[in-house]
């Protein structure tokens, strides 16, 4: 596993300053409108880094998740596209709260997930990627296919890698919605699986097969995770957009 690298107690407490002052304004607002229910056993490590990968239904989807870390005594960060930063106002927003820069152009589409992982061992901290990229196209709002990206930062750094799964995210915000419902207050249910046994990859090539096969166990545990909070089984096949008429 990765190697927890120290950090000066300056930077540390820099930090926590920083996610504490959005915590106290965020955390009433999101509570007056949110009834947020963490499944007993739910658990992230208490340091070093770590990528958390949930499924995604809802724009609103990373604040939620990024309640339940906080809950769980980590700060939450995304990749965030590096065009953003570029953006006065929302760069010093992005930055301020510590988010991950990554190219989204094709040429460093590959090597962008790397950099973020390295980023991460380097740091020790903790990241949430959504590894369909992107809503789900389920008309059931079960996950898709996923992509590859949250395994190759996994596997290239050794960091350990928590599926984990959210419901009733839709009442609140649904799938391409614009507003959020505010009345009545909406319940939702997010649960943290252990970390992802990807021992068998590990010292591996990287190949297009095994990132495939690693992705792919990835989404089975987020699916499972899912059918536990829905009590639905998933389905026995998984929504490709690549495939769909």
């Amino acid at each position: 596993m990765a190697r927890v690298p120290s950090k000066s107690p300056r930077v540390t407490r820099g930090a926590e300053l920083r996610w504490r002052i959005i915590a106290f304004l965020v955390l009433p607002i999101f509570g007056a409108m949110v009834k947020l229910r963490i499944k007993p056993g739910s658990a992230l490590p208490a340091q070093g880094p770590f990528i958390l990968s949930p499924n995604h239904y809802s724009e609103i989807d990373p604040i939620v998740m990024g309640v339940v870390v906080w809950k769980l005594r980590r700060t939450p960060r995304f990749l965030a596209k590096a065009s953003l930063f570029r953006v006065p106002g929302l760069a010093w927003l992005l930055r301020f709260t510590g988010q991950i820069p990554v190219e989204r152009e094709s040429g460093s589409r590959l090597g962008e997930p790397l950099k973020a992982a390295t980023l991460l061992a380097e740091r020790g901290q903790g990241v949430i990627v959504y590894p369909e990229g992107t809503l789900t196209k389920d008309p059931d709002l079960w996950p898709m296919v996923g992509k590859s990206g949250a395994i190759r930062m996994a596997l290239e750094q050794g960091i350990p890698l928590y599926p984990a799964a959210h419901w009733g995210t839709q009442n609140l915000m649904g799938r391409y919605a614009k507003k959020i419902r505010v009345f009545p207050r909406t319940t939702i249910d997010a649960v943290i699986g252990g970390p992802l046994d990807l021992s068998r990859f590990e010292g591996k090539p990287l190949t297009r097969e095994i990132l495939s096969e690693a992705t792919e166990m990835l989404m089975d545990e987020i699916s499972r995770l899912v059918g536990e909070l829905r009590n639905e089984k998933p389905p026995a096949t998984r929504f490709d957009p690549a495939k769909a008429v």
